[in-house]
């Protein structure tokens, strides 16, 4: 029987539609940096001074926001090819509504950990590894609460979120002038980018003492519409040629001894020119030293990782790209489980083991986050569903032939 007219493989083929071919590399860094970022928020984590920010400009944000712009190319550009401007502007609209849902979401889940947390542990009020929140919870929490659902109070640790719903903001506009031509897409990003690191533009993140957001959205989007570029082929790739990784390698070697600080707090004249270069590596603004870094980086990890990522194999290689495939579900709970790792180290005290166990449990449960994610994405009960009608069509089929051979032998007696 011909599989061309297998009404199961219809089926199947036809609830498939068109497959996206994901890159194992954007894969495997979007998943190294959610165990980066991990590792990162754990209040008072010493595996925090060996995570990549220690030595150079640039850190694992810098990856996470340039590979989101990747992403975001890939998931949403061609939809403007394909879907007409309107429509592939109502799809980035409803990404942007459960990105918005999701910083609500950790920041109650995160709420809700820390009020459990004070009624088992009695710390009236006073957990160390969440004091941002406590506080939250001190002052006038109906004041906090509007300013958290409006955008105009994030604690720290809750702003990566917000830069990201703004930047999807602009991607609708960034493809309208793209139509025009791609020197004004250039003109718009890199002109946006000159006016917010210059301290202009920028968001309030707490009324009540005049902070703003730690992530300047329109300084970091530079770096989100370069990965978007990228993947949509406004920009070039870099061709993998001896020069050009010795000018990174020499980038990287340079920024090092001003990015680490134990060399810094041992030279007076380290710790002077980190302080005159300080506003070039701005985190909050996104210093265009950060750039240069990253673009450096990226390139070595680039060659490094292969023509098409084929160095990304083995089963550890595959562990991080399933964690790259699901960033979202990955980072809320690892915002969660940060905070309670914190709280744990409070607790036990900080010592090899504990921090040990604290971090590998943790990554161990990013993991399966990532897995059961993905169980959940597959839709198994669908699959289910077509194989059930698969089998019901081919028994109808045989029984439909079964009666015809009937028929016409009755016919010939």
């Amino acid at each position: 029987m011909s599989t061309a007219s297998d009404p199961s493989v219809l089926s199947r083929d036809a609830a498939k539609g068109p497959q996206r071919v994901r890159d194992p590399r954007l894969d495997f860094f979007r998943g190294a940096c959610m165990f980066i970022i991990f590792i990162a928020h754990v209040p008072g984590n010493t595996w925090q001074y060996v995570i990549p920010a220690r030595f150079g400009f640039s850190d694992a944000t810098e990856v996470f926001v340039f590979c989101s712009g990747m992403a975001s190319a890939s998931a949403f550009g061609r939809l403007f090819d394909t879907a007409g401007f309107w429509l592939a502007s109502a799809r980035v609209a409803q990404r942007v509504w459960q990105v918005y849902w999701s910083h609500v979401g950790v920041f109650l889940a995160s709420v809700l950990v820390l009020i459990a947390a004070d009624k088992l542990l009695c710390t009236d009020g006073h957990i160390r590894a969440a004091s941002s929140l406590n506080e939250f919870l001190s002052r006038d929490p109906g004041q906090a609460l509007f300013g958290y659902l409006t955008l105009t109070y994030l604690p720290p640790r809750f702003d990566i979120l917000p830069m990201y719903i703004v930047i999807l903001v602009m991607m609708p506009l960034v493809m309208a002038m793209a139509r025009l031509h791609l020197a004004a897409v250039a003109a718009f990003v890199v002109g946006v980018w000159a006016i917010g690191v210059t301290g202009h533009l920028q968001l309030p993140g707490d009324p009540r003492t005049g902070d703003t957001w730690f992530f300047h959205p329109f300084g970091w989007q530079l770096i989100f519409f370069t990965g978007f570029g990228v993947m949509r082929g406004w920009l070039p790739t870099p061709p993998v040629e001896r020069r050009f990784v010795w000018l990174a390698v020499a980038i990287v070697i340079v920024s090092f001894p001003l990015a680490w600080w134990p060399l810094i707090d041992s030279s007076p004249a380290l710790t002077q020119l980190r302080t005159a270069i300080a506003p070039l590596i701005d985190k909050n603004l996104f210093g265009p030293l950060r750039y240069v870094h990253f673009l450096a980086v990226a390139y070595l990890a680039y060659v490094a990782a292969g023509e098409g990522g084929s160095r990304l194999s083995g089963p550890l290689a595959a562990i991080v790209v399933k964690v790259g495939q699901q960033t979202l579900a990955v980072f809320m709970t690892g915002m969660v489980l940060a905070m309670i790792g914190g709280i744990i180290l409070d607790e036990a005290g900080r010592n090899v083991v504990t921090i040990a166990l604290v971090n590998v449990a943790g990554l161990a449960l990013l993991v399966v986050t990532a897995l059961v994610v993905g169980w959940f994405k597959s839709a198994p009960w669908q699959m289910r569903q077509l194989r059930d009608d698969g089998a019901a069509a081919r028994s109808g089929s045989a029984a439909s032939g079964l009666i015809r051979r009937t028929s016409a032998t009755i016919g010939t007696d």
